[in-house]
């Protein structure tokens, strides 16, 4: 194998709780990304308007930034982590076979916000379990994690396409002259973002004429194992509620003792002795208590502060770029062709997913902060081309596959980076999964009011600002990490902070 011995010891040690994070995030992934196409259909399932159903992205977009703010509230002990992505991930299936049988847009927005809280949940957790697992390690199994979100984004449009209607799924007088808008309009509503449709006139009344309820049948199929895996994770691990017996780990101590290295075998005893007198992931609000900032250094907020808005603008750019790059490519003076530009969401997104892919081994020879370096560096220069390169159809396309590489391994780098400095303390994972969320939201609204104020060449403008702060603010993170302090070489195993977090021991945190 590519790795060491040691890192492939910890994975087998932590195979199955893993595999159960990974395909949650693939719930995720799925759950992302299948409102954008479906969005029209299932405004004829509900009767509504263009600019009612729209509000259907904001109600699962909201949710989903509350999902991750109380996601850290379930963090306590493994049990609950592993309860609520076993609620989580079983209410993202129970969404998809709902959605058919909503016919009122309110009814379907408050499902899609139930499917956004979920979301949220999912994203904290799963990213907190990981760190907590493989810590000094997690960089590549990180990288892994959100390979499997862009996998299920990518999927989920492809399991929806061939039942999406080809003409206007209501039957009314002037259906023909909106069937011919109706390409433009479902290539406007790319993921995250619904564009400007208010212009668009389609009929509200009539016989709907859909099949768009066996695509959400079909994923609630794809999506069932998940739940299943987590729960067989939980009765494994003796957590199911309705079993009272004493917990035990994946492996007995003795086989832990046989896969870690010989210094980690006093460690495992020593934090199993002792106390866990520091907290290692609080919820956002527990956070923000008071008594967590005592004694507590300014460089310690410093790099909570500016990891998170390194994500708020690189997160940002992901949605505004996703969002808006169609309605950029049809105006002048680019005036790409409808369908053409169809495809660039879709490629950017297929490059974001290849290139966590690529940065799940790269990840592995590469330290996070260098992979962020290079990522900040890349958008900043890719959006320094785009603006030279502005009349040029060609190098949209190539600058848009440049741009999804480039920004598709920043958070898991940026986590792990910032953990990594905080010797896995604090608040990393919930305030950096709370940025990035709030980034999304913030900068799509941003951008889009500019774009209708100046033009669609601001689309660029607005793009390379972000990318200079992106690097400014990492600039600042790295200044920060500078003048950290660094753990003290007397710590030893009498240390309560020692005993609160294991190094290498590759034990199933619970």
């Amino acid at each position: 194998m590519w790795w060491d011995e040691r890192v492939s010891a910890r994975f087998r040690r932590n195979l199955q709780p893993t595999l159960t994070y990974w395909s949650v995030f693939f719930s995720f992934g799925l759950c992302i990304a299948f409102l954008g196409p479906t969005l029209l259909d299932l405004r004829c399932q509900t009767q509504s308007s263009l600019s009612q159903i729209t509000w259907v992205f904001f109600s699962q977009q909201f949710c989903l930034l509350l999902g991750s703010c109380l996601g850290g509230v379930f963090k306590r002990t493994l049990a609950q982590s592993l309860l609520a992505l076993f609620a989580s991930s079983l209410a993202i299936s129970l969404v998809f076979a709902i959605i058919p049988l909503c016919h009122n847009v309110v009814v379907l927005a408050v499902v899609m916000a139930v499917a956004g809280l979920a979301m949220g949940c999912i994203d904290t957790i799963s990213n907190m379990q990981l760190v907590k697992i493989y810590q000094k390690d997690s960089a590549i199994f990180l990288q892994a994690l959100h390979f499997f979100v862009g996998f299920g984004a990518l999927l989920s449009p492809l399991i929806a396409d061939p039942f999406l209607s080809d003409t206007n799924c209501i039957l009314a007088n002037g259906t023909a002259n909106a069937s011919s808008n109706l390409p433009h309009i479902r290539k406007s509503l790319v993921p995250h973002h619904p564009g400007n449709l208010s212009h668009y006139d389609l009929p509200m009344k009539g016989m709907v004429v859909t099949r768009v309820s066996y695509a959400f049948w079909i994923m609630a199929l794809i999506n069932l194992p998940v739940p299943i895996a987590v729960f067989f994770l939980l009765y494994k691990e003796r957590m199911v509620p309705c079993f009272n017996g004493s917990s035990h780990p994946l492996l007995s101590a003795d086989e832990l003792a046989l896969e870690t290295r010989p210094g980690d075998k006093d460690e495992l005893s020593t934090a199993g002795q002792r106390p866990h007198t520091a907290a290692a992931h609080e919820d956002l609000f527990s956070c923000c208590q008071s008594k967590n900032f005592r004694g507590a250094s300014y460089t310690y907020f410093a790099v909570h502060i500016t990891g998170a808005l390194v994500l708020f603008m690189t997160d940002g750019i992901v949605g505004e770029y996703s969002g808006f790059v169609y309605s950029y490519a049809v105006e002048e003076p680019l005036s790409v062709v409808h369908k053409v530009a169809g495809y660039l969401p879709s490629l950017f997104w297929g490059f974001i997913t290849l290139g966590r892919l690529i940065s799940i081994p790269v990840s592995y020879r590469m330290k996070p902060a260098t992979m962020v370096f290079i990522n900040v560096v890349g958008v900043l220069i890719t959006f320094l081309l785009l603006l030279i390169f502005s009349s040029s159809v060609v190098f949209l396309f190539v600058g848009t596959a440049s741009l999804g590489l480039f920004l598709s391994s920043t958070f898991p780098s940026m986590l792990a980076y910032t953990e990594d400095i905080l010797q896995y303390k604090g608040c990393a994972t919930t305030v950096l999964v709370t940025g990035a969320g709030i980034g999304e939201m913030v900068l799509q609204l941003l951008v889009g009011s500019i774009i209708h104020d100046r033009g669609s060449y601001s689309f660029l403008v607005c793009g390379m600002i972000f990318g200079c702060l992106a690097f400014t603010f990492y600039s600042l993170l790295v200044f920060f990490h500078r003048m950290y302090p660094k753990p003290s070489p007397e710590l030893d195993e009498d240390s309560p902070d020692k005993a609160a977090v294991p190094e290498d021991t590759g034990q199933y945190q619970r």
